[in-house]
């Protein structure tokens, strides 16, 4: 099997486009499996999109080194070329001194050659000396191909390719020309998932653009050559192993406003002996089940629409106030909660919204509020639905959770935010709450005791 990995020299490099038209085009002839780094549901929804595979994602923080193998193993299963998209510039991460949770760190562990796509708008030969200064920061990085993005004009391209495979020895394997229709849809919080984006107007051609674009100004001969060979591993992961027949079943909502899953939940949650049961809160009643997760999604855009499934609402509240396990994360924990207000001008609005939702936790949700991005550092105590565990996550809203101040917390961060001052894990009966995204590999463990609760 080939792969490659494509990294930026920052965010906004163009990365995610270019990513996303080469595996388009490489599985019109091959079968394709992508991955994501970091903790991100976005990109992947795009890159699963357009190669009809699941797309994993490869933390380096988050995970142990260990998992982020045996997630690209399993996820490589059956493809022809693996190919990865970085986050952010190469060598960001969680440390000023030190690659941990970088794309660097990633292509060293899985030894992936790296495509450096480089924002050439405006220099010439000062690509040249980024490229150079790339090389030299970690000469164990194997920096193979350069692409060069935003470039304009022949005399532009001319100079600056012939400048870095003079001054750093790499060849440069496309020229993408600056255009706005390089650019994606987006909103408050990144681009708009591509589940959603299908049923808007133009998306879908819009990707057709981009796929054409990079098809005509990048060499994908050129680019295959350096790939490197990856050996798929003789034996499956013991954290992937079936589990046999399920013996429980869990519901898990999955529908436009809920569907921020890592592809490895259904994964873990198989092999943890469950059966998940999509669910949608916009548009179903509640499925009989002997627990429930609710992921992250953007349930501000969906406000009426939840608001107007009031057997929804009510199923969960006394799912949960019967003891039934639920599991929420981000937005879904903010449909526990009794309500949400959307302040005017949020979202183009001219007055304030409120609707109400669920009402498992007593308070309210506001948005807009301070925008939260980051990795978040915790332990979760015994008697949660989670179990007793430390945990490495991610949190990323823009929104307010206030909870009634008798509110118990399950987790304490040492890193991060959460729900409020640090605690997170908002604990109700069996129900959990949480800002925290939590990785399923890097966590299996919590989600084994949440299962564990389901099948007693």
């Amino acid at each position: 099997m080939k792969s490659f990995l494509v990294a930026g020299d920052r965010s906004g490099s163009g990365k995610t486009s270019i990513t996303l038209a080469l595996s388009a085009l490489l599985s019109t002839t091959r079968t394709v499996q992508t991955f994501k780094v970091g903790m991100d549901y976005i990109d992947p929804s795009y890159l699963a999109g357009v190669t009809g595979r699941p797309c994993r994602n490869l933390d380096g923080y988050v995970m142990s080194p260990g998992e982020v193998r045996a997630v690209f193993a399993h996820g490589c299963r059956g493809a022809d070329i693996a190919v990865v998209e970085g986050v952010r510039g190469l060598f960001e991460g969680a440390e000023a001194l030190t690659d941990l949770g970088s794309t660097a760190a990633i292509a060293k562990q899985l030894d992936l050659p790296v495509v450096l796509v480089i924002n050439a708008r405006s220099i010439t030969r000062s690509a040249a000396a980024i490229v150079k200064g790339f090389q030299a920061f970690d000469p164990d990085v194997d920096i193979r191909g350069v692409i060069l993005n935003n470039v304009t004009g022949t005399r532009h391209r001319e100079k600056a390719v012939r400048a870095i495979e003079h001054y750093c020895g790499i060849p440069v394997v496309g020229t993408i020309p600056r255009t706005a229709e390089m650019e994606l849809a987006m909103r408050h919080l990144g681009l708009v998932p591509y589940r959603e984006g299908q049923e808007n107007g133009g998306f879908l051609e819009r990707i057709d653009v981009i796929k054409q674009k990079i098809g005509e100004h990048v060499d994908a001969g050129a680019l295959l050559a350096l790939a490197a060979d990856v050996e798929q591993p003789a034996e499956e992961s013991s954290m992937y192993a079936a589990a046999g027949d399920p013996d429980v079943r869990i519901g898990v909502a999955l529908d436009e406003a809920f569907n921020f899953y890592y592809a490895d939940l259904f994964d873990v949650l198989s092999s943890c002996g469950a059966e998940a049961v999509p669910f949608s809160p916009i548009h179903d009643t509640l499925p009989e089940a002997d627990g429930y997760i609710l992921g992250g999604g953007y349930p501000e855009l969906f406000g009426r629409e939840l608001e107007a499934n009031t057997a929804m609402r009510e199923g969960l509240r006394e799912a949960s106030r019967n003891g039934t396990p639920i599991y929420a994360e981000c937005g879904g924990l903010i449909y526990l909660t009794d309500r949400m207000v959307l302040a005017p001008g949020f979202m183009d609005a001219d007055t304030e919204r409120v609707y109400e939702l669920a009402g498992v936790f007593s308070g309210e949700t506001r948005m807009p509020a301070r925008r939260m991005l980051g990795y978040v550092v915790g332990t979760s105590a015994a008697g949660s639905p989670m179990g007793e565990a430390a945990f490495r996550g991610h949190e990323f809203h823009y929104s307010s959770v206030r909870l009634a101040p008798e509110t118990r917390y399950a987790y304490r961060l040492s890193r991060g935010s959460g729900i409020r001052d640090g605690f997170d894990g908002a604990v109700r009966d069996r129900t959990l709450g949480s800002y925290t995204h939590l990785h399923p590999v890097a966590s299996r463990g919590m989600l084994a005791h949440f299962v564990d609760c389901c099948r007693d």
